[in-house]
């Protein structure tokens, strides 16, 4: 009985205009915007992360990225699709103190809070969160867009 109910809800929400569903080969992969280090990957599943909205990406990142400690003016939900992040807090990036989120963990950062992220092996990660998004660098000059300013 309780598959019938599971179908019919499915069946309603498909045919809801607002309703939308992605899955995995159609998201659309490009390079991650350039206020984050080199070497990631973005899809943008939901929403504009440019805008005044809800959005959800994912970011897939190689073995060993980090991101120097940053601050978000938004909450920012994390779920781990894939690899492991660490996730630590505070104003200096510090792998021994960091929390280990394994593949199917989630986390949530509070606005303003100064946080940073490094990965072991390749690490999926999904971010859900209010737009506009905006990554301000603790240390102005571990932004890659004002090192890349610089040459």
């Amino acid at each position: 009985m309780r598959t019938i109910y599971v179908a019919a809800a499915a069946a309603l929400l498909a045919a809801h205009p607002a309703f939308a569903q992605k899955h995995a080969p159609e998201f659309n992969w490009g390079p991650a915007p350039a206020i984050f280090p080199a070497g990631a990957k973005m899809a943008v599943l939901q929403g504009d992360p440019g805008k005044a909205e809800f959005f959800t990406v994912r970011l897939d990142l190689p073995d060993g990225y980090r991101v120097a400690p940053h601050w978000h003016p938004t909450d920012e939900m994390i779920t781990v699709i894939k690899g492991t992040f660490y996730l630590g807090m505070g104003d200096k990036l510090d792998a021994k103190t960091a929390t280990v989120l394994p593949a199917g963990a989630f986390g949530k950062v509070d606005a303003n809070m100064h946080h940073y992220a490094l990965t072991k092996g390749r690490t999926i990660v999904q971010v859900h969160a209010l737009g506009p998004f905006q990554l301000i660098y603790v240390n102005p000059a571990d932004d890659p867009t004002k090192r890349t300013a610089a040459k």
